[in-house]
């Protein structure tokens, strides 16, 4: 019955079966993960081989972007002192109101 193989014809319509069923459009981003996931793999393959000279030499060289240090705002203690004074106001407010309110959980 499989005596012949594959044919040309047989992989004609195998490639329209994929793309009916996966779209035309998603095929490209498919290969390209198949083809990371098929170097990753080989890299790793390539360590666990104990040749791990040759896996650094085949490496793409990682980008690395230093991120430039952004001067932390200093606050006058007088702007400080009006915001902790500002925030006890709220405080005791909740409290207040709080208080006012009954109890829902008390019988």
């Amino acid at each position: 019955m499989f005596a012949n193989g594959l044919q040309g014809w047989h992989l004609i319509i195998l490639v329209l079966l994929v793309v009916l069923l996966f779209g035309a459009k998603r095929l490209p981003d498919a290969a390209r993960s198949i083809g990371k996931s098929m170097k990753i793999f080989k890299a790793e393959t390539k360590d666990l081989a104990g040749d791990k000279s040759a896996s650094h030499e085949d490496a793409e060289p990682v980008e690395t972007k230093q991120i430039p240090a952004t001067p932390v705002p200093v606050t006058p203690p007088a702007a400080t002192d009006q915001q902790v004074a500002d925030l006890q106001r709220q405080l005791d407010e909740l409290k207040k109101q709080q208080a006012d309110q009954p109890q829902k959980n008390a019988s």
